[in-house]
């Protein structure tokens, strides 16, 4: 649709989570975003850290056509939800997909906050923090984490090559948060072998901004990360969200 005066001054927020894949290294049964914490499955913890925010306006998820999970949820407690069943082979092909098909729904100045379904624990504090950082920015960024740990680079076989040097070093985190516009230019030209939304916003030659966060973002990666994510939902009072 066409941006209004209004749109172009006071743009909305939109998330959008890619949720097509299968999580491979969980080693599971299931997909990933389906997996247990706290009774209900990790994608529903995801969701609600939006569906809270009074600044989302909905909330987009990406799953596969022959997703045979998502069904077997209630999810009908979730306002601002909207089910796109367009996912791709790819996390790149499948955030494609979510913004061509909620463009009829979004003007191209509109704030799209492209987030993991694998990061449950995602705080309010952090979401306003990035809101407040990128909205007067020209370009967007992305939460990230300052590395802490000393980095070694291996040679393949097990052993050290060298010690890189963690100094400017950042983990990429989620929300990674762009214009609509922008990001879907930047997706379309840089195909969808890129691993993050940064990375296709770098390839136009721009330079997203890092806002700080914190290991409490964590990305449930591997089966001791369920354990760790469910801890820090209960000390956020997020145990349950039904």
């Amino acid at each position: 649709m066409p941006a209004t005066l209004h749109d172009m001054t006071m743009p909305n927020y939109f998330a959008l989570l890619p949720a097509a894949g299968v999580g491979a290294r969980m080693g599971g049964q299931r997909p990933k975003q389906y997996l247990d914490i706290a009774g209900q499955p990790m994608i529903r913890h995801a969701i609600q850290a939006f569906e809270r925010h009074p600044a989302i306006a909905r909330v987009y998820v990406v799953i596969a056509p022959d997703d045979g999970y998502w069904d077997s949820y209630d999810w009908r407690d979730l306002a601002k939800l909207r089910l796109l069943r367009q996912g791709g082979e790819s996390r790149a092909a499948s955030v494609l997909n979510g913004l061509r098909a909620m463009a009829g729904e979004v003007s191209t100045q509109d704030w799209v906050l492209v987030h993991d379904a694998a990061r449950p624990c995602l705080s309010q504090a952090l979401l306003d923090r990035l809101l407040a950082e990128l909205t007067p920015d020209p370009v967007g960024g992305i939460l990230a984490q300052p590395v802490a740990d000393t980095l070694k680079r291996g040679d393949g076989n097990g052993r050290i090559r060298e010690t890189v040097s963690r100094a400017a070093m950042w983990g990429a985190q989620t929300p990674q948060m762009f214009p609509h516009g922008l990001l879907l230019k930047a997706l379309e030209q840089a195909g969808t072998d890129v691993t993050d939304e940064a990375s296709a916003l770098e390839a136009l030659g721009l330079q997203p901004r890092l806002v700080e966060s914190d290991a409490s973002n964590l990305k449930v990666t591997y089966p001791g990360d369920l354990e760790v994510a469910a801890w820090r939902l209960a000390q956020a009072g997020r145990g349950d969200t039904r």
